[in-house]
């Protein structure tokens, strides 16, 4: 295969998926979704010869120029575009892929920001995939988007499931955006903002650093967090999404 002009395969982060079962058990996580499909870094489309077979409207893309045109000559009826995981618009209802472990965090970040998409099937380093389905306590992205998306980690893919083989494993995050959301969507920037001061404030006590990330006092924050049942020890990554959306509501009462 030449060498792309954006980069070889270190530059793209270029680690195929060649695990059979992990193929047909992501595809059979967008059969259970419904809507257009885009694929983000299709490679030498190992899931997209799956995906087809959903019959359901497919784009992939992938921005390996000499992939995406042996890819369009294997799969003709595919609409299979030459573009840029980072920049691409974001608007089908599904979004699935194995993009480069390195474009996590900004793929994420965009995904988690753009409005025309319902369900996500995303194949991301482990670690990711734990920490945005808060296993072992959330990180701030998750509990900052929570309200509005809900996060679930659907199995470990080891390092040996991908040709090359990567440094570390991969694990599959599913994202389906709320119904109801937990929080109004017009107050997700304050919403937002307040997380990020709870997580880096200081006070020494979770009461303490809720109190100067909201500006209420002393009372009213050890009576929101008491009504949104999350006791005065936790730390922030310990709230769930109900905890964090009540203790917002009773903050702004």
């Amino acid at each position: 295969m030449p060498r792309s002009v954006h980069g070889g395969r270190h530059e793209l982060g270029q680690n195929f998926l060649n695990h059979r079962p992990t193929i047909v058990r992501i595809t059979r996580l967008v059969d259970d979704t419904s809507g257009p499909v885009l694929e983000l870094g299709a490679g030498d489309g190992a899931l997209t010869r799956e995906l087809v077979r959903l019959g359901r409207p497919l784009t992939a893309i992938d921005i390996d120029e000499h992939r995406v045109r042996r890819l369009r000559r294997a799969l003709p009826k595919v609409r299979i575009e030459h573009a840029d995981a980072t920049r691409y618009p974001l608007d089908a209802s599904v979004i699935v892929g194995n993009f480069p472990f390195h474009l996590t965090t900004p793929i994420l970040r965009r995904l988690l920001a753009s409005h025309g998409w319902q369900h996500a099937v995303l194949l991301t380093q482990w670690e990711v995939a734990r920490k945005r389905a808060g296993v072992g306590g959330r990180t701030m992205m998750a509990a900052q988007t929570a309200p509005w998306f809900d996060f679930r980690l659907d199995g470990r893919v080891p390092a040996w499931c991908f040709t090359p083989m990567p440094s570390v494993d991969g694990g599959l995050l599913t994202i389906a955006r709320r119904r109801i959301p937990l929080v109004p969507l017009r107050q997700r920037p304050a919403y937002e903002a307040f997380v990020r001061r709870v997580f880096t404030g200081a006070g020494g006590t979770l009461p303490r650093v809720v109190q100067r990330a909201s500006g209420v006092d002393a009372s009213l924050a050890r009576r929101a967090l008491m009504d949104a049942r999350v006791p005065p020890r936790r730390l922030p990554r310990d709230l769930d999404p109900q905890q964090w959306s009540r203790l917002w509501a009773g903050l702004r009462r």
